[in-house]
């Protein structure tokens, strides 16, 4: 699957990507290279569907140049055509941008 939009720095962004985890209304998203910030806008492209995100968290991955990133579903419904049903992640991804916003030591 691939992303595209523009970061907070108005650059645009268009990669390659692979999912590692989705919901009905998201995705965390590994194989990034390009810097993210929370609240960028993405467009998803996954078969023939374009899925509007954003960008809910960040995080970079030791030794390599890569990231993976959180992302919430702009718009509500079936954005995947996929029966998804995964009650409370919605409230792990709130807890864990929580956490990555203010880690604790």
């Amino acid at each position: 699957m691939r992303i595209s939009g523009k970061d907070a720095a108005n650059n645009p962004v268009n990669e390659l990507v692979h999912t590692l985890d989705i919901t009905p209304n998201g995705a965390r998203l590994g194989a990034i290279h390009h810097v993210l910030q929370t609240g960028d806008k993405l467009i998803l492209q996954y078969r023939q569907r374009r899925i509007k995100f954003r960008v809910v968290w960040v995080k970079s991955l030791e030794g390599t140049s890569e990231y993976q990133v959180g992302l919430e579903g702009l718009a509500s419904g079936d954005n995947w055509g996929l029966e998804l049903r995964v009650p409370g992640f919605g409230q792990f991804l709130a807890a864990r941008a929580s956490l990555v916003a203010h880690p604790v030591f």
